[in-house]
């Protein structure tokens, strides 16, 4: 399963290591760490996916009957139940399932199930108002997905329902953008003396014939704001909103404000600039590492204190 949550900053903490065979073992180490606030999300539908040889398609889906006015900025086109009951020319054969209960007696023509959720970010204190809305794949049989996806309808979902302390997860966001950049920034080529006509440019693209530039060749072009994952990231503690005060400097996150959701502290640092959301999953090819096997946090930056 994965969630979404919002950068806040990074700050850094001090713990004992734990790791039985490092250098650091039984001493303290200072940990840079990324706050990522993970406001609760609401379960507005459940779709369901069928499977046929040209792959994954929607079999149908099921959505409460009213919508929050910050996610019906993101989707002005929402309907209710009673809308997606009428048929359309492009309908596939396969009959559309209008309850929960229909998805449980044509199980035999299903392959997955997805929940649709939006996030809350009106809940934050950096002013951001308009919901994002997306799918949450489900991991386990496809009775436990039928099973989970009747108990979370309609309801809330925390990051305490998808991770732990400890976890390891991979984060994905879009980096922060820096505009259109030459190569010397963007591909990291070396720069011609000063007696040079050009300094901050390619000596040459491609030879006369072949008349053509290789896909290697270092290009000016977009810098920056990309769509990027970083893998087998460390939750160090996963905690409450009543332990914001643990985390929040005085006078609030520089660009940010305060925290007052739950929130995630992950080792080292996340795609994206503050405020960006990130997206948060379980991992793919997990690798534990014992570089961040800590004891109890003795000091936090922000606020001088524990955890």
């Amino acid at each position: 399963m994965n969630f979404f949550g919002y950068k806040v900053a990074m700050v850094h903490l001090v713990a004992k290591s734990m790791h039985e065979k490092g250098r650091m073992q039984k001493l303290e180490m200072q940990i840079p760490t990324t706050v990522i606030e993970c406001p609760p999300m609401h379960v507005y539908g459940v779709r369901a996916y069928a499977k046929d040889p040209y792959g994954l398609h929607a079999m149908g889906e099921v959505t409460i009957d009213k919508l929050d006015k910050h996610a019906l900025e993101r989707n002005q086109n929402f309907k209710k139940k009673s809308d997606h009951k009428k048929n359309t020319k492009n309908t596939r054969t396969v009959s559309t399932p209008t309850t929960l209960e229909d998805f449980v007696t044509k199980k035999a023509e299903l392959h997955s199930i997805r929940l649709l959720v939006h996030t809350q970010p009106e809940k934050t204190n950096f002013g951001k108002k308009k919901a994002e809305m997306t799918e949450l794949a489900l991991s386990g049989t496809l009775d436990e997905q039928l099973n989970y996806a009747k108990e979370k309808f309609g309801k809330m979902i925390t990051i305490h329902d998808v991770f732990k302390d400890g976890s390891l997860i991979d984060v994905k966001g879009v980096t922060r953008g820096f505009g259109f950049g030459g190569v010397v920034a963007r591909a990291g080529v070396k720069t011609f003396r000063p007696k040079a006509k050009y300094i901050r440019t390619v000596g040459s693209i491609s030879p006369l014939r072949p008349g053509t530039v290789q896909f290697t060749v270092a290009r000016p072009g977009q810098l920056g704001y990309h769509n990027r994952t970083e893998f087998n990231k460390k939750i160090l503690k996963v905690l409450n909103a009543q332990d914001a005060a643990k985390i929040n400097p005085k006078s609030g996150f520089e660009h940010y404000g305060v925290v007052q959701n739950d929130y995630i502290l992950v080792a080292g640092s996340v795609p994206g600039p503050i405020k960006r959301l990130i997206g948060l999953r379980e991992p793919v090819r997990a690798e534990e590492s014992g570089h961040y096997k800590i004891g109890p946090v003795t000091y936090v930056s922000t606020t001088g204190g524990a955890l």
